[in-house]
């Protein structure tokens, strides 16, 4: 297709989501389902414009996926500001851990028993959709760093988290096929992709984070330096936060979702753990530089640059989904595979690793009914495919996962709007105003 074409397609979708997108929050509709169907238009199935094949291209594919998941890794980072000792972070590590094993387990059962697929394909087809998506669940994730509450808490750390810590269960489904070396009786495994992989990952991520964040607010209070270049400077983190991780063979997604974790971190202590303070409307220079508005100018700013960015790369690896739907077969046993993963093992496993916990019914229905498939499946599934993934099960395993995410973007994207009203009803205030759903509260919502 000429550059030109492309050219008109892409400015034409983004002018149009940008006068919409008020008006998307009103409607059970997210921007995920109308870049889903932009990218069916375009495709195969479509007008043609856009045909691409995932197993010739799985390389490029899990570079653009990469890419995009740890820009929205950090954002999620940053927009978690309780400290690590609140109460509110047993949620997000349970689902993280507990949850996503069960998960594994239950769609490994059911990729070996209903799919006919070997256990270490099995394996890898639930280590590929276990994770929850960091980058299509913003409508159910912390609205900004004041938001408390703890369902939505709960979805974001989930999200944050699990997205790392699915790598090595993806590296063990890859040695199981026998493209990897695991170590005598899985020691290396463990030892590297797991125990090191992990707290590598965290350690690096948290370490860098600190680092970058003391030295830019010490440049700027005391020197009245490094002004600017907000989206510079969170390039740069993200950028060091991974390559530093993979280069030392930890988990690069949990590092740069720790250095997010870290600058907010940074930011809370010196603001004062309330609340940020609001910096929005302040000149930029000299919110830069005050001491006492600097910390918050800082990670908002960062924030603010990350999201747009998010934003990219939703537009982008969405509209190639929707075109991918056409490139590969799909079989009538996902007619029962696709539904059991969202209405029975997502809300089992997330309901069983929350048991326990202090959190209302409502929270827990959101939660385990919100466990959002997207860009973070569609990564590790190319990395496989890159990686050896022989090619029988490859077909199989693509097929099942476009269809898993693309039913999860317009079921959950349907249902977002009116499941979070009603439950926004449940919480104290009640239910916001009538044309108050696309506005965020202008003070932090309550926690429990």
């Amino acid at each position: 297709m000429p550059f030109a074409l492309w050219s008109l397609l892409v400015g034409g979708l983004l002018f149009g989501m940008a006068l919409a997108a008020s008006l998307l929050k009103r409607l059970p509709l997210t921007t995920s389902i109308v870049y889903l169907a932009v990218g069916l238009a375009i495709g195969p199935l479509g007008l043609g414009l856009l045909r691409i094949d995932p197993l010739a291209r799985a390389g490029l594919l899990e570079h653009l996926t990469e890419v995009t998941v740890i820009v929205s890794l950090f954002s999620a980072g940053l927009k978690l500001r309780a400290p690590l000792t609140d109460g509110r972070w047993k949620a997000p590590v349970r689902l993280a851990s507990v949850s996503m094993l069960i998960t594994v387990a239950l769609i490994t059962v059911a990729g070996v028993a209903g799919l006919g697929l070997p256990l270490g394909a099995a394996l890898l087809l639930g280590a590929v959709l276990a994770p929850t998506d960091p980058v299509l669940a913003s409508d159910v994730q912390v609205e900004d760093a004041g938001d408390r509450d703890r369902a939505r808490f709960s979805l974001t750390g989930e999200a944050g988290l699990n997205d790392g810590a699915a790598f090595p269960l993806v590296l063990l489904g890859l040695g199981l096929l026998g493209q990897r070396d695991l170590g005598t009786f899985g020691w290396r495994w463990l030892a590297v992709d797991v125990l090191w992989g992990i707290a590598g990952g965290l350690g690096i991520g948290w370490l860098l984070g600190m680092l970058v964040g003391r030295l830019v607010l010490y440049l700027r209070r005391e020197h009245r330096a490094a002004v600017g270049l907000d989206d510079f400077m969170a390039l740069g983190l993200i950028g060091m936060s991974y390559g530093a991780a993979l280069l030392a063979g930890a988990l690069g997604f949990l590092a740069v979702f720790a250095a997010g974790l870290a600058l907010r971190r940074i930011e809370a202590r010196e603001s004062g753990e309330a609340a940020p303070p609001d910096v929005r409307a302040a000149a930029s220079d000299h919110a830069a530089t005050d001491p006492e508005k600097a910390p918050a100018y800082m990670a908002e700013a960062v924030l603010g640059f990350n999201e747009q960015l998010e934003r990219i790369g939703e537009v982008a690896v969405v509209v190639l989904v929707g075109a991918l739907l056409a490139t590969t077969a799909f079989s009538s046993a996902l007619l029962w595979f696709v539904p059991l993963l969202l209405l029975v093992i997502r809300p089992a496993a997330a309901l069983l690793g929350l048991a326990g916990l202090p959190m209302s019914w409502p929270q827990r229905a959101v939660i385990a009914w919100f466990g959002i498939r997207g860009i973070g499946s569609i990564y590790y599934l190319m990395y496989a495919i890159a990686h050896g993934l022989p090619d029988e099960h490859a077909q199989l395993l693509l097929s099942v996962t476009l269809a898993g995410v693309a039913v999860s973007v317009v079921v959950h994207g349907v249902s977002v709007t009116p499941l979070m009203r009603r439950y926004q009803a449940t919480r104290p205030g009640g239910q916001r105003k009538a044309g108050d759903e696309g506005r965020k509260p202008a003070m932090p919502m309550a926690e429990e």
